[in-house]
């Protein structure tokens, strides 16, 4: 009868173990670990991301203050690598209907875009979403605050378009906002924007925030206009129709875009008014260089308002 040899058994007995431990391993699952990239968040989750840049080795992520506006909390969140804005997303925006959807699923992107070019809160308002356009501005403040960047993103780093102080675009922004919700009964959100209340409160905000920034941020009648290109918005000019308002940018004493961020668009009449007047305006702005536009056949009313507005621009750029 062969005699087993005890060294063999101890090392069949090691290597049992050594399988078991291992097999236990494999099989136990982690809990509670949570997945990468995922946030608590109620809102629309939708990011702008500034040249593909992720979060960096430096990279870290601050989230805004709450902010309730008339048709619900925005809450925006930002990532910030070297002093930076690399993303802002909104997490929260407002979603309590349809049309609240449909206006947030347009605005948020735009506001997301609008943060990383400004790299500021100094952001323009969206059109036909002023109260989400309000509250993207203050809960994106408190993000930058709290991340140490509110003073620098405010003074520093707002871009040559615009004046650093209370100035012109900003204030005539808000001033037309205002009035369109307040005047109306009802935010932009939940419309188009009212005609009397657009033209009050943008023509009232639009004229104070001009005067405001031409003392502020150094009118053109002091000296020379601030060099590179910069944004103005005109006052809001009611008609018998509506509400016009004319936005232009401005880049060495020339006149380079004209858009209407406000046109009579009340009844179907009007829309197909509006769509036919406004581009042959926009672009009589830009050959004329001034406030000089023919009134376009049809749509006089419109016209008259058009160029009033352009040219309330035009003083507060000081072309």
């Amino acid at each position: 009868m062969k005699r087993k040899h005890p060294l063999r058994r101890i090392m069949i007995g090691v290597a049992a173990t050594a399988s078991g431990v291992v097999l236990l391993l494999a099989l136990k699952q982690p809990g509670g670990t949570p997945v990468a990239g995922a946030a608590a968040q109620t809102g629309t989750g939708v990011s702008a991301t500034a040249g593909g840049a992720g979060g960096g080795p430096g990279a870290r992520t601050v989230l805004g203050d709450v902010v309730s506006t008339q048709y619900g909390p925005v809450q925006v969140r930002l990532t910030l690598d070297g002093g930076r804005i690399t993303e802002a997303e909104a997490v929260q925006a407002p979603d309590g209907d349809a049309r609240s959807q449909s206006v947030t699923a347009d605005a948020v992107p735009k506001l997301n875009q609008a943060a990383l070019t400004a790299q500021s809160a100094q952001v323009d308002a969206v059109s036909g979403a002023s109260y989400t356009s309000k509250g993207y501005r203050e809960s994106l403040q408190s993000a930058l605050d709290k991340a140490g960047e509110g003073a620098g993103a405010d003074a520093g780093t707002r871009p040559s378009a615009e004046p650093s102080g209370p100035g012109e675009g900003e204030a005539a922004d808000a001033g037309a906002s205002a009035g369109a919700g307040a005047g109306a009964g009802s935010d932009a959100d939940a419309g188009t924007g009212g005609a009397t209340g657009g033209s009050t409160g943008g023509s009232t905000g639009g004229a104070t925030g001009g005067s405001t920034g031409g003392t502020g941020g150094g009118s053109a009648e002091a000296g020379a206009p601030p060099a590179g290109p910069r944004t103005v918005l005109g006052d809001a000019v009611n008609t018998q129709y509506g509400t016009v308002q004319v936005r232009l940018t401005v880049d060495g004493g020339r006149i380079t875009e004209a858009e209407a961020v406000q046109a009579p668009d009340g009844d179907a009449r009007s829309q197909s008014v509006t769509a036919d007047a406004v581009p042959k305006l926009n672009q009589a702005a830009l050959t004329a260089q001034s406030a000089q536009v023919d009134a376009v056949s049809g749509a006089s009313y419109t016209s008259k308002g058009y160029r009033e507005s352009l040219q309330s621009a035009l003083d507060k750029a000081g072309v």
